[in-house]
């Protein structure tokens, strides 16, 4: 592994919307990462038809092939072991669920095995890389039970390099807008690597999160808004890691307040400062001035407040609780805090997030009318470190004052 590649992070994130008057995605994305190597297994599994039955059948694919990878089964091996295992539909005779599954080692080598969906994207910057894939043929061990034609898997290895996306999604995409008058035979692959090639010229920094979404709303727009089917977009994308520093808290001893300032002076990512006392602290020991600034557009939630270099300054254990339940719950959820939902927005367009918590009790957390679910500080920040690493796959850590 070259210097550069262990410089870079590998950001994966998707976004999927729905097909009209579906409650639930018949598309799934699944992803794994091994803490010990490394390794990063994600798939997108697309059921046939829509609703909670294609959703089932896909979710099925995605960790049935995700489990096998990472148990060391070849990513070729695997997806053959998928398709003599996968249901077959008697009217149409083809597969339940297609997917493409993508296996990222630590050392940036990458394993792609694709099964029906449209073909995946490899961009370096945003210039479009072709790589040579091995067309992969075979029938089922029970051919009775098989799709009427050969199954046919499509498998490529390449090593990827600071600055690559990955981008790989459904038929939702390329079928958008079909039968209209604009793209009567859908929007189509082409098109879409056109769009994300211009958008990656407007910004080049662009997170896969962001772009997955840019994507998928392109597509939605082309359905007038009302996606004929579910639309979905994956993205892993080779970069230098966006830092982000959370301080909350004051510390359990004030004779610390000057290392927990000088921790906020001297790292160089994107910070936030969560927690009234806490910010005082920082402005205390640095001479930086707060400023409140209105709450009209969320009225019922502490109000923020501003400081030089933060990117956020905000109340503490209202804020924090409810962010994990947004980062928990992939934005379904009621929260309504303003607040929690630009400090979620941050903390997702970030890699590596560094918490510093400060331990000393705050008299306000005892106060009845908070509910005791918020817990301590320190406990709603390990509940957001354990989401992130688990669902988001960021690198999280935590340093108690």
């Amino acid at each position: 592994m070259t210097p550069e590649q262990k410089e870079t992070f590998v950001e994966v994130d998707h976004y999927q919307v729905s097909k009209y008057n579906q409650s639930a995605p018949g598309d799934v994305f699944y992803s794994q990462k091994i803490v010990k190597t490394g390794r990063i297994i994600t798939t997108l599994s697309d059921g046939l038809g829509s609703g909670i039955k294609a959703g089932v059948l896909a979710t099925l694919t995605s960790t049935m092939i995700t489990k096998f990878i990472s148990s060391n089964i070849p990513a070729r091996k695997s997806a053959e072991i998928i398709m003599n295992t996968l249901p077959v539909s008697k009217e149409m005779g083809i597969s339940y669920a297609t997917f493409t599954v993508v296996d990222i080692g630590a050392d940036s080598n990458i394993s792609i095995v694709e099964y029906d969906n449209p073909p995946y994207i490899y961009l370096r910057g945003n210039k479009i890389i072709e790589n040579e894939k091995e067309v992969i043929q075979f029938e089922r061990e029970k051919k009775e039970t098989g799709p009427k034609t050969p199954t046919v898997l499509s498998y490529s290895s390449f090593a990827a390099k600071p600055d690559d996306r990955i981008v790989f999604f459904s038929d939702g995409v390329t079928q958008a807008g079909l039968g209209g008058e604009k793209f009567p035979s859908g929007w189509g692959r082409e098109n879409a690597l056109q769009f994300i090639i211009k958008t990656l010229e407007r910004n080049p920094s662009m997170s896969a999160r962001n772009l997955s979404k840019t994507l998928v709303t392109q597509a939605a727009h082309h359905d007038g808004d009302k996606p004929a089917d579910d639309i979905s977009c994956a993205v892993v994308y080779f970069r230098k890691p966006r830092d982000l520093l959370i301080i909350t808290g004051p510390p359990w001893k004030s004779v610390n307040d000057k290392d927990f300032a000088g921790m906020w002076t001297n790292f160089s990512g994107t910070k936030i400062i969560s927690g009234g006392t806490t910010a005082k602290i920082i402005s205390r020991e640095l001479g930086l001035k707060i400023k409140d600034k209105k709450n009209d557009d969320n009225p019922h939630y502490p109000p923020e407040a501003e400081m030089e270099g933060a990117a956020m300054v905000t109340e503490g254990i209202v804020t924090l609780a409810d962010t994990a339940k947004i980062l928990e719950n992939n934005y379904r959820t009621n929260v309504k805090n303003k607040t929690a939902h630009r400090m979620a927005e941050i903390i997702l367009n970030c890699d590596r997030i560094f918490f510093a918590i400060g331990t000393r009790i705050n008299d306000a957390n005892y106060d009845p009318a908070i509910p005791v679910e918020l817990g301590a500080r320190r406990t709603v920040a390990r509940r957001i470190a354990n989401i992130l690493e688990a669902k988001y796959l960021k690198a999280v850590s935590i340093r108690f004052f």
